[in-house]
């Protein structure tokens, strides 16, 4: 299973851990890293709901894993619809439209793309990364394997 790759670090200026997602956009805080370790998950559900309710079943399930200095790797057990969220969380990211990121992989159809982003259909791994890129050309590495 692939991850998206965070971070999480304590802020030098107060008590609080921070935490963050980049390819989601996401960022939180908790009292502690366990408890910001919960947020960051109870924050990407959500935005899984707003987006997805209705794809979502019973037995999803997203998991959190801290690895050394610092950094976390989120995974779903639909992998499908953490990765559609995070085509649009960084198309949204960049200010594109649909058919912005139609007209960058130099399709005439926008419902083309918007097929990834609604997880209708599933990429292989190279094309994931065609889309992420003309989703957001600006993005930084985000996938940990």
């Amino acid at each position: 299973m692939k991850e998206l790759k965070g971070r999480i670090w304590k802020d030098p200026d107060s008590s609080w851990w921070l935490i963050e997602i980049s390819f989601l956009d996401v960022m939180t805080q908790g009292k502690t890293r366990k408890n910001a370790l919960e947020m960051i998950e109870d924050a990407v559900m959500e935005l899984l709901k707003d987006s997805y309710e209705d794809r979502l079943v019973k037995q999803f399930q997203l998991t959190v894993n801290l690895y050394k200095d610092g950094v976390i790797g989120m995974g779903a057990s639909d992998e499908n619809l953490l990765f559609a969220l995070g085509l649009k969380r960084q198309r949204l990211r960049s200010g594109s439209t649909i058919r912005d990121v139609s007209k960058r992989l130099k399709s005439k159809s926008p419902n083309a793309y918007a097929r990834y982003e609604n997880a209708q259909a599933r990429p292989s791994f190279e094309k994931y990364a065609q889309l992420l890129h003309a989703a957001n050309p600006n993005r930084r590495s985000l996938l940990v394997s």
